[in-house]
């Protein structure tokens, strides 16, 4: 049964979320934080598998907590989902880069928020690539015209790096096995082996990842959204 650790500042949104999960068959909430740091804290005494994670909050935020957590020696780590009152918010941005596995928005209705908490925990992501391209042109520092590239580039092969591309372009799995005429599994193969290269940890740190090294540049490598 999934474990879930709510975080937020207010106590009512705290109290709604706990009562709706707790209702919820097959999920069991195991602590509600008040603030970043108690979510950091809790996060490493309770190891949920699921935290739901308030971005806007005194002291430590969302994004501070998601580094911190991810960061712990907890492992598996926990899945970490973003609440957002704003579709394209910047903290959003600093989530993903941070690690999250996805994000909703606050006014999710109720059987979207325990299904996507579900899903989560399962090992999905909540939003679609298209989504994360989003979020990642609106808010991504353009690269510098001369820049280093990571180190592991060089162990990058080239078909792990179109494939790469492809991801930071919003495509997914499906899409790219078709562009390239490989199969999805070969397209997992692939993305799994470049994200290890490059110690990139989700498939949003990957479309991070293809923007800010200049991999992708938007508008020269628009892809369907």
């Amino acid at each position: 049964m999934p474990t879930v650790l709510i975080a937020d500042d207010h106590v009512l949104v705290r109290a709604g979320l706990g009562a709706l999960l707790r209702a919820a068959p097959g999920l069991e909430v195991v602590g509600e934080a008040c603030d970043g740091e108690d979510a950091v804290a809790q996060a490493a005494a309770v190891r949920p598998d699921v935290v739901l994670m308030d971005i806007r909050m005194p002291g430590t935020d969302g994004i501070r907590a998601t580094e911190r957590i991810l960061a712990g020696p907890t492992v598996p780590p926990p899945r970490i989902v973003v609440l957002t009152t704003f579709d394209l918010d910047e903290y959003v941005y600093g989530a993903l880069r941070a690690g999250a596995s996805g994000f909703l928005l606050k006014e999710t209705p109720p059987e979207r928020l325990i299904a996507a908490v579900h899903t989560v925990a399962a090992g999905d992501m909540l939003f679609a690539p298209s989504v994360t391209r989003r979020l990642v042109e609106a808010y991504a520092p353009a690269p510098p015209p001369e820049r280093e590239e990571p180190a592991a580039w060089p162990s990058v092969t080239a078909r792990e790096r179109e494939v790469l591309r492809q991801v930071a372009r919003g495509l997914s799995n499906g899409e790219i096995a078709a562009g390239l005429f490989l199969s999805e599994a070969t397209v997992k193969t692939h993305l799994n082996r470049a994200m290890a290269k490059l110690g990139l940890s989700s498939r949003a740190q990957a479309v991070v990842f293809g923007y800010e090294s200049g991999l992708v540049v938007p508008g020269r490598d628009d892809a369907p959204g």
